[in-house]
């Protein structure tokens, strides 16, 4: 790989050139037997069980949008990573990076959509940070959120752990959160109004599989570079191939209007409320029914397979019944969306 001259936004895009930067430069001076490549750090206490630990950092543009804005983002963001590991969310900080003339309002509303968003995810924010920059320094607010989870103790799910035979299931429509972003920009005079952000804290969701059953082997929240940069990851990371059924992949009226439209690929697009699910074939009809009676994933589906063939890679039986590859995702698509 050789190294670029510059950051691009493409290197904040979740897909090859995020990976690549990881690699090339964080991974090179900050490797450590505890770095993961994982949603958060699962860390031991010396015997006394494990925490999760996970920090995120949240820009988007703009501020607001449809179904929430940067301050539910910034909360369900990192209970999301947290639940990924199969840690109950305990304690949140957050920093604000405020812009000179920001509506004190607006702020207020922020504050009170991650007040909200905590007490529905059983989280506390116990400290933080407030820094303000001058006019034309920033895109009006930055929010980072650092977060630490308890481990529960049959859970060790991880991006290493798919097995061959199985199943993969999205917990609802995919491409929702990055697809109403790209409207809210109201950069290409399209009106969608059924199309809303999936934004929404997930930690009850994988409390309840873990009460179903123990054997989940890896759980992805689907955010930037959507599901498709997610796929790629967990085949790399676990050395396996990945087949899937793009026709099973759930994808909602507006969104798919919009990708027709645009020419966008739905598996592209950032979600902020689906998680990505592998487990043994076996264990596939019972956390169905049990996601079915789940707020955030009444919708949930089987879309692929874990295979030994084509380890790294994605194969996609597409609409009209062929087997393709699906491309690595690169380059920026939509920039600023969590």
């Amino acid at each position: 790989m050789t190294m670029e001259e510059t950051v691009t936004l493409a290197h904040g895009a979740g897909g090859k050139q995020t990976s690549d930067l990881i690699e090339q430069i964080f991974k090179k001076h900050f490797s450590n037997p505890d770095l993961t490549a994982d949603d958060a750090a699962v860390l031991s206490l010396n015997g006394r069980g494990k925490i999760a630990f996970t920090t995120d950092g949240f820009i988007v543009s703009p501020y607001e949008f449809p179904g929430g804005n940067i301050g539910k983002l910034s909360i369900c963001g990192t209970v999301n990573d947290l639940a990924c590991m199969g840690a109950r969310p305990r304690y949140l900080s957050c920093a604000f990076v405020i812009e000179e003339g920001f509506p004190m309002a607006k702020l207020n509303e922020i504050a009170s959509a991650m007040e909200k968003t905590a007490a529905e995810a059983g989280v506390r924010i116990v400290a933080g940070d407030t820094k303000t920059a001058g006019k034309g320094q920033l895109d009006k607010i930055f929010i980072t959120t650092t977060g630490i989870g308890e481990v529960l103790e049959n859970a060790s799910p991880s991006g290493k752990n798919a097995r061959e035979g199985d199943s993969i299931i999205v917990t609802g429509d995919v491409g929702r959160h990055g697809c109403t972003i790209l409207l809210a920009r109201n950069e290409f005079g399209i009106q969608a109004e059924d199309v809303t952000s999936d934004c929404a804290p997930l930690w009850g969701t994988v409390e309840r599989l873990f009460q179903v059953t123990d054997r989940i082997h890896v759980i992805r929240d689907a955010t930037r570079g959507g599901v498709g940069t997610v796929l790629y990851e967990i085949a790399s990371e676990s050395g396996v191939g990945i087949h899937l059924d793009s026709r099973a992949v759930p994808v909602s009226d507006g969104v798919r209007g919009v990708c027709s439209m645009l020419g966008l690929e739905a598996l592209y697009l950032a979600c902020e409320g689906r998680l990505v699910i592998f487990v043994p074939q076996e264990e596939e009809a019972k956390v169905l029914a049990e996601l079915r009676k789940c707020p955030y994933s009444g919708n949930a589906a089987v879309i692929g397979k874990v295979t030994k063939e084509n380890a790294g890679k994605v194969v996609m039986t597409t609409e009209i019944g062929a087997e393709t590859l699906l491309p690595r995702p690169g380059g920026e698509l939509l920039p600023r969306i969590c």
